[in-house]
């Protein structure tokens, strides 16, 4: 009873159960085991460490991109992919496409071991991990530290 269609059509009652003592197994093909000391090869998932802090030869380039619809993601992370530093001007999207292509570069920096900063309310920098980026911090004093130093 091992068959699906004959379960249904038994539950069903349009045929009458079966009692099989003897199922019928398919046939084990023999293990086969390697010799002691062989290891099968391994192939690793991340990078060697060596080369993942190399930068690339040329690198003199600086891709801003001004995309209108989430299909231009894929401009993004090619450049992004072959290391170079992208800057998305998210001003002419819709709030929900822009969210997308945010979580999108979220994911695609995250992975490729890079880095995605807000410079301003909707522009972005993707850097690649070889790429360093320096500027002010603006820092934002609380309503109680200003309290505090005003007195």
């Amino acid at each position: 009873m091992a068959n699906p269609l004959r379960k249904t059509m038994v539950y069903l009652g349009l045929a009458d159960e079966e009692y099989d003592d003897a199922v019928p197994q398919a046939p084990v093909a023999p293990v086969v085991s390697a010799p002691p000391g062989t290891r099968a090869p391994v192939t690793p998932l991340r990078r060697p460490v060596a080369t993942r802090h190399t930068a690339p030869a040329g690198m003199n380039e600086i891709l801003t991109v001004h995309p209108r619809q989430y299909r231009d993601a894929q401009t993004i992370a090619e450049s992004f992919r072959e290391g170079v530093p992208v800057i998305m001007n998210l001003s002419q999207m819709s709030e929900p496409d822009a969210r997308r292509l945010i979580d999108f570069a979220s994911g695609l920096s995250q992975g490729l071991y890079g880095k995605i900063e807000r410079v301003t309310n909707k522009v972005f920098l993707l850097s690649p991990e070889h790429v360093a980026v320096s500027g002010d911090q603006a820092e934002v004093e609380t309503d109680v530290d200003a309290g505090f130093f005003g007195q």
